[in-house]
């Protein structure tokens, strides 16, 4: 007789694979907010300059799916097929008051060079410290180092002009309301759209704005499908002041406009794993929802930002590759690209075959913010990749935009002038998170290569990589309040729940050695203010053989334009910085990281907000090394 195998086992169709559960697990069932401040010895990691102590733990409530959101049953963690798009819990901060401005020894432009009476001295904990590795962190400080020099001179040039100047038709039909500060068009309370699941307001809403103190801080968060505003200084910082839950929709991304916030009105944008992006007033409950269904570009948002000193512009990354300016108060309209322009100031389109096909696959412009047709959205549009965009980041000069992919580039771009300036490749992998240096000198990269990378824009070259993190790099800041005109502190976290805290100078970083020398005029140019600073190449060493074995370059793309494109560099050549700190701070993968002038504030994908106090005991003495 024949036995016969038992039925496979079937799971609840209520079961929801919620990341901890697994698969058949019940659904989590929402609650509020919960704020906490553990204590013990694993809730501390000391630094250089003291220890840094966990405050709070502020955990957001996590909502249950939408009963139209069909549930994933038994997934499989390597499949490779797509998934939809999620995103951990990231947060937007807004001080509606001004507050001390962190002490740049440099004011934050890489266009501006200032040597100023008592700028305050070096911050280098162990000024006799030197790491030692194959690449030559070498014990001499590495004087040879590209922007090691101390500046001696006073350098201004005039301010960014802003984006889209000098076309009439982006110019404000009515002069009169160039100031005024439009509101979206639609209750948001009263809403009855199918986007938009269900809006909670605060009991006490109006009695909390207007008892909330002249220095405090607000903050708006998303976990899942739900979207929270809260303010951080209240006494009831748990209590949310308004929750959005949405049918079907994750909130990827999301962003404050610095320029039109006021006691009485607040722009914040928000991206959406369906594409769709919702601009909102807080304060007055209303909101407008741009490229509604996709008309525009139907992939998800994976970054969202205003354009530097707009009041009505922003850019939102698509995770087909494009980037994608719109304007808040304009229409939306089915969009054709208008041309295939490659990158060229104005849109002006290169003409060789070759050079052609490769600055296109580089930067396309399918629409320029020159051109006439600015009725309705988008104002411009640029394709860059035909794999997602993962972030991006303004420059402190508003000049410049620093670009990371899924495909490991990390691209600089003149975004007034539309032109790619360089393209750089990863180690190995994609590229996950980018930022700027204070000074606009750096840019660093995080990537699936579980490497942070420092990149220096003056130079057009990696000078280190930082190895200290066992899972990808998920979110990358600057401590602005700890650097100066040679020193920097960074931090980083990542898939493996980590913080990691760097520190390195300029002292420490050399030129790899190189066989020949060849200067690059257009340095200058293009970064103001910078020196034509030599840019380094290894004469007798061909760009294939320079390239890892899994790149997609061919030595025919390498050749078309070498002072765009650069090549990866072997670990031999370049510097490997170990982390000052390296501690496990979630229970979960940690996904943001900001710095604040009392704390660091992390953030993890089950919606732990952790705020880790800085510092109030003396430092340890030079020479004593941190843990």
């Amino acid at each position: 007789m024949c036995s016969v195998l038992p039925p496979p086992p079937r799971y609840p169709t209520t079961g929801q694979y919620v990341g901890v559960g697994g698969p058949g697990a019940i659904p989590t069932i929402e609650t509020n907010n919960t704020l906490t401040t553990p204590k013990g010895h694993e809730y501390r990691f000391l630094v250089g300059e003291g220890t840094y102590v966990l405050k709070e733990d502020l955990h957001l409530a996590t909502p249950p799916p939408h009963p139209s959101e069909p549930p994933i049953l038994n997934p499989n963690p390597l499949a490779t097929n797509p998934a939809p798009a999620t995103a951990g819990t990231k947060l937007s901060l807004v001080s509606l008051e001004p507050r001390p401005s962190p002490p740049f020894f440099y004011r934050g432009t890489s266009s501006v060079t200032l040597s100023v009476a008592g700028a305050p001295s070096s911050i280098q904990e162990h000024p006799s410290e030197r790491y030692s590795t194959e690449a030559g962190l070498s014990s001499d400080g590495g004087h040879g180092s590209l922007s090691d020099a101390p500046p001696t001179t006073t350098t201004l040039v005039p301010p960014a002009p802003a984006f889209g100047d000098g076309n009439a038709a982006l110019a404000p039909v009515n002069p009169k309301d160039a100031g005024k500060k439009k509101k979206p068009k639609n209750n948001m309370t009263k809403s009855n759209s199918s986007f938009i699941s269900r809006v909670i307001v605060n009991e006490g809403f109006a009695k909390k704005l207007q008892d909330r103190p002249a220095d405090g801080l607000y903050c708006f968060a998303n976990i899942n499908r739900a979207f929270q505003w809260l303010d951080l200084l209240s006494p009831s910082k748990a209590d949310y002041l308004t929750k959005i839950l949405f049918t079907r929709a994750h909130c990827l991304c999301h962003d404050v406009n610095p320029v039109t916030k006021s006691t009485t009105h607040i722009d914040v944008i928000m991206g959406f794993s369906t594409g769709e992006i919702i601009w909102w007033e807080p304060v007055s409950q209303r909101y407008t929802r741009l490229n509604k269904n996709g008309v525009i570009n139907g992939t998800p948002v994976s970054e969202i930002r205003w354009i530097p000193g707009s009041e009505n512009l922003f850019l939102a990354a698509h995770m087909d590759g494009s980037l994608v300016v719109y304007d808040k108060e304009k229409e939306d309209a089915p969009f054709t690209p208008e041309g295939t322009a490659t990158g060229g100031p104005s849109g002006e389109t290169e003409t060789s075959g070759t050079e052609k096909a490769t600055r296109r696959s580089r930067f396309q412009i399918q629409k320029s913010v020159h051109s006439k047709n600015q009725k309705v959205n988008p104002v411009a549009c640029w394709k860059l990749s035909n794999q997602r965009i993962n972030a991006f980041a303004f420059s402190h000069d508003s000049r410049h935009l620093a670009v990371v992919s899924e495909d490991g580039t990390l691209r600089i771009i003149d975004y007034l002038k539309e032109e790619l300036l360089d393209l750089y490749h990863s180690y190995y992998g994609g590229l996950t998170c980018v930022c700027w240096s204070p000074d606009g000198k750096y840019v660093l990269t995080g990537g699936q290569d579980d490497l942070i990378s420092i990149w220096s824009v003056v130079d057009s070259t990696i000078v280190a990589r930082c190895q200290g993190h066992q899972s990808w790099v998920t979110s990358v800041a600057f401590d602005p309040w700890r650097c100066d005109d040679r020193n920097y502190r960074f931090g980083s976290v990542g898939e493996d729940c980590r913080l990691c805290l760097w520190d390195f100078s300029v002292g420490m970083l050399h030129r790899p050695k190189a066989a020949s020398v060849r200067q690059r005029g257009s340095v200058s140019s293009r970064f103001p203010g910078s020196q034509a600073l030599q840019r380094l190449e290894t004469a007798n060493t061909s760009a294939s053989g320079r390239l890892r074995s899994n790149s997609a370059l061919s030595t025919a793309e390498m050749d078309v334009d070498e002072g765009i494109e650069h090549p990866v560099e072997p670990r031999s050549r370049i510097a490997m910085l170990p982390p000052v700190m390296s501690k496990s701070i979630h229970p979960s993968p940690a996904c943001w990281l900001e710095f604040t002038e009392d704390s660091i504030m992390t953030s993890c994908k089950s919606g732990h907000i952790r705020t880790w106090s800085r510092p109030t005991e003396p430092a340890v003495p030079t020479g004593q090394t941190a843990t």
